[in-house]
């Protein structure tokens, strides 16, 4: 992974100097509420419903065992015990005090960690496949691409106020684990014409309050020009994208309004003004950055595979811990372990400290002492040696990290909602528990095939609703929370938009409507046909007539 230099690490501590200043400024009184909102939003530091929410940056998911041993520190000093993985790749603390947070800002700058650009309006943290650099499926590493986007967007002096937050994804796999196509910009790692490897360009993606599947610009770019291309974007966007409408600011709407062929003529004439500016990527540069992503030391496969095949014969648990959390890896003998942050009785995406510290030593035993967050609130272990799984997986069991719910219902993607947030309309960890006290039935759940279950609290869309197979959005009724649901949609090379199949339901019947949902899914499905094919060759009526059929 990549190691801080000289400049980054001045960087991050001049940081924590000056965010402390600002924090004894404003406590002593010389700072008022707004003035330094601007800059603790800056520091990725939120005022939620009830305290401070923190969040720390992840670049592309990538951490090592120290800086998880340090984040584990940080929730048990600085926390109530725990921490919250976000879809973003980043993890979260929801409850420091104001007094506290350089404190935790000072803790991470040991192990090269910050929150920077984790908030504001500004190029947010770049993330990537969950499987970069070992998936089986991979043309080309994303990561080195991601790092240099990092370091090219931070603090960049003309993309400090952009008129909203701006979100950039990288791929390098034939299958989009990255969702892309639902960033502000989106990069596919291809071949050209001449067998060159370059990127695919998708611009004008999002959710939230307008969602909208991004576009194509530009099918092929060389390496060479990534960043010129990436800044004429930002500066068209800059200079035409909406200020007067927080709602409207976003690169999507821009997109829309001017068309693309539109809008791919002004960033083309305005890559023309610029990409000779000294921006080029050399191979030289490149290949340095690669270097930092260099395979671990993998080991001969040996009898690996035959002593798993023997240890899943003699332990149906752990067979299907193996088939549903864990996924084939580039190098013989070795397979990608997903650590499921997904156990029933626990909100999705928390971990606590004494868990945190667990991984760690589990990441450093097992797999290079790195391990990945994902965009779907879930760990990985990228390395692990096939004859070791056992050994992992008896360690996630003592962790309560070992259940084998991967792609199934139960693998929800869920915001913190109306327990934290202070945007959110409806909580949701209550809905999550309901779920998951009602599809409690592994073996039920494995016969579902897969299920993506996307849950927001509001149209901010940080759950992914919109593009969940199934898709929950919590609202306000009169002070009443109430759900409406979406199905149909996805966020994969498929991408698409969920439709919604009628009026908002009563919070406490979210898990029974869903119960319909499925009961009429196992009727019309055809042999081998997932949950989202269903739909959409069925559509959406069948399932809303079956939800409503008690309430016309």
């Amino acid at each position: 992974m990549y190691r801080y230099d000289n400049y980054d690490q001045t960087l991050v501590n001049e940081r924590v100097a000056q965010f402390r200043g600002q924090v004894r400024r404003h406590l002593d009184g010389k700072l008022s509420d707004e003035e330094f909102r601007q800059l603790r939003l800056r520091n990725g530091l939120y005022y939620q419903l009830h305290a401070y929410m923190f969040r720390i940056a992840v670049p592309y998911g990538l951490f090592s065992s120290r800086q998880m041993h340090t984040l584990a520190h940080c929730a048990r000093t600085y926390d109530r015990g725990y921490g919250h993985f976000t879809t973003r790749q980043n993890i979260q603390f929801n409850w420091p005090e104001l007094e506290d947070v350089a404190k935790i800002m000072e803790e991470l700058a040991k192990v090269q960690m910050h929150a920077i650009q984790t908030s504001g309006n500004v190029v947010r943290n770049v993330t990537a496949d969950q499987y970069a650099g070992v998936a089986a499926d991979e043309l080309e590493d994303p990561r080195p691409y991601c790092e240099i986007l990092r370091q090219w967007s931070t603090l960049h002096p003309e993309f400090c106020w952009l008129p909203r937050k701006f979100k950039i994804g990288v791929t390098g796999a034939a299958e989009d684990r990255a969702a892309i196509r639902l960033h502000d910009i989106g990069l596919e790692l291809v071949s050209g014409e001449n067998g060159e490897v370059g990127f695919k360009v998708f611009v004008g993606g999002g959710m939230g309050r307008t969602p909208i599947v991004g576009k194509v610009i530009r099918e092929y770019l060389e390496k060479r020009h990534l960043l010129t291309y990436v800044e004429a974007v930002l500066r068209v966007y800059n200079q035409l994208g909406r200020r007067d409408d927080n709602n409207k600011a976003r690169i999507k709407i821009l997109v829309r309004s001017l068309g693309i062929k539109r809008f791919r003529k002004l960033v083309e004439a305005e890559w023309e003004l610029s990409r000779d500016d000294g921006l080029e990527l050399t191979t030289t540069e490149i290949e340095r950055m690669q270097g930092f992503f260099a395979p671990p030391d993998y080991q001969a496969a040996g009898n690996g595979a035959a002593e798993l095949e023997q240890q899943m014969a003699a332990d149906p648990s752990f067979a299907r811990w193996v088939k549903r959390n864990t996924r084939p890896h580039k190098v013989a003998g070795y397979r990608i372990a997903i650590v499921s942050v997904k156990a029933p009785g626990a909100p999705p995406g928390d971990l606590t400290d004494a868990q945190m510290d667990g991984i760690a030593d589990l990441a450093e035993r097992f797999s290079f002492g790195e391990l990945r967050s994902t965009h779907e609130q879930n760990l990985v272990l990228a390395d692990v040696a096939e004859g070791s799984l056992q050994a992992l997986w008896e360690g996630l069991k003592a962790l309560e990290l070992a259940t084998p719910n991967i792609g199934t219902l139960n693998d929800m993607i869920c915001c913190p909602g109306l327990d934290f947030c202070a945007l959110a309309k409806a909580s949701t960890i209550p809905v999550a528990a309901q779920i998951n006290e009602k599809f409690s039935d592994l073996d039920y759940l494995y016969d579902l095939g897969e299920l993506k279950l996307k849950m927001s609290g509001c149209m901010n869309a940080c759950g992914h609703h919109h593009v969940g197979h199934l898709g929950l959005l919590g609202v306000d009724k009169k002070g009443s929370e109430w759900y409406q649901i979406t199905m149909g949609g996805s966020a994969g090379n498929d991408a698409a938009l969920g439709r919604r199949i009628g009026p908002a339901i009563p919070i406490d019947g979210v898990a029974d409507a869903i119960e319909k949902i499925l009961v009429l899914y196992v009727e019309l499905r055809e042999e081998g046909e997932r949950f989202v094919d269903t739909v959409r060759r069925t559509g959406i009526a069948p399932f809303k007539e079956r939800v409503y059929a008690d309430h016309p």
